[in-house]
């Protein structure tokens, strides 16, 4: 879990370094994961007939295609404001799963998840307040928030798919996922601006296989091991590694105000999914048991 997450975080690395439009860069990594992902499903036996139906392989395209305007939008973010902050807005993802998984899967919304919702909407206000000088009047910054909000509410349209899919051969999933995006985006990859050298192409390939195949196996391998609570405390190792990266690779350094946002965002998305409870002030006792905060 942790390597899958360290891999995560250096993603926005790779994307800006590609000098790639965002459709391209996306294409590429479709391409050489679907590749990759192909000779893992064919080596785990995962290609034999019965394995799924119309309607698993209907949701799986469905959540393709959400994946895909995913890595859109939150790759379009990253030259808008900056890989560390379009990281931070897009935890809030959590935040739209709650909505979305009330809406389609009849989850309940209690008063502890509106706390951290709440929370993590303030600290979204505090980092489109905290937006850096340079970029004053500027609405560049605004986007790339905006960028950053959308990729989040794909990524949780994509999980409720995979709610949907439970039992799915997860590596059959990616592999279907990533192939959506190859005939989604080919019309509209720019074939003649491909890398003209051995570097450009290393980092397309190293996209596909390394951040989309291993990536996936990685993390699907840690998800059946690991119990509920420790997979989501690890997860937060992506944001705080793209943060690093972000410092070391392009020297952005977040402002007080961009801090401040992103410790209480990221709070907000720890207590959502690690189930943190809060007292509630009405409480006779001033404590609450878990069940109570529920």
């Amino acid at each position: 879990m942790t390597a899958a997450m360290l891999i995560s975080g250096t993603i926005g690395w790779f994307v800006l370094m590609s000098g790639q439009a965002v459709t391209d860069v996306v294409f590429w990594r479709c391409s050489f994961g679907a590749l990759t992902l192909l000779a893992i499903c064919a080596a785990m036996g995962l290609l034999r007939p019965g394995i799924l139906n119309f309607k698993i392989f209907a949701i799986a395209v469905g959540g393709g295609i959400a994946i895909v305007l995913n890595w859109l939008l939150l790759f379009a973010a990253y030259s808008h404001a900056s890989i560390s902050i379009a990281t931070t807005v897009y935890n809030t993802q959590p935040f739209m799963l709650l909505g979305l998984g009330a809406l389609f899967l009849g989850e309940r919304i209690t008063f502890t998840k509106l706390f951290w919702l709440a929370l993590a909407f303030a600290g979204m206000a505090i980092i489109v307040e905290g937006k850096p000088t340079e970029t004053a009047g500027s609405g560049g910054y605004a986007i790339g928030i905006l960028l950053s909000l959308g990729a989040a509410f794909f990524y949780a349209l994509a999980a409720i798919a995979a709610k949907w899919l439970k039992g799915t051969p997860p590596h059959l999933i990616a592999l279907i996922q990533v192939s959506t995006g190859i005939l989604m985006l080919a019309p509209f990859t720019n074939f003649s601006a491909a890398p003209q050298n051995a570097g450009g192409w290393s980092i397309l390939v190293t996209m596909g296989i390394v951040h989309t195949g291993v990536m996936y196996v990685l993390l699907y391998g840690a998800i059946q091991k690991l119990p509920t609570h420790l997979t989501g405390a690890l997860s937060f190792i992506y944001p705080i590694a793209a943060i690093v990266v972000d410092r070391l690779a392009f020297g952005h350094v977040l402002g007080l105000g961009q801090i401040a946002g992103a410790i209480i965002i990221l709070g907000a998305a720890a207590g959502m999914n690690l189930g943190w409870t809060i007292p509630l002030p009405w409480h006779r006792n001033g404590h609450l048991s878990k069940r109570t905060a529920e």
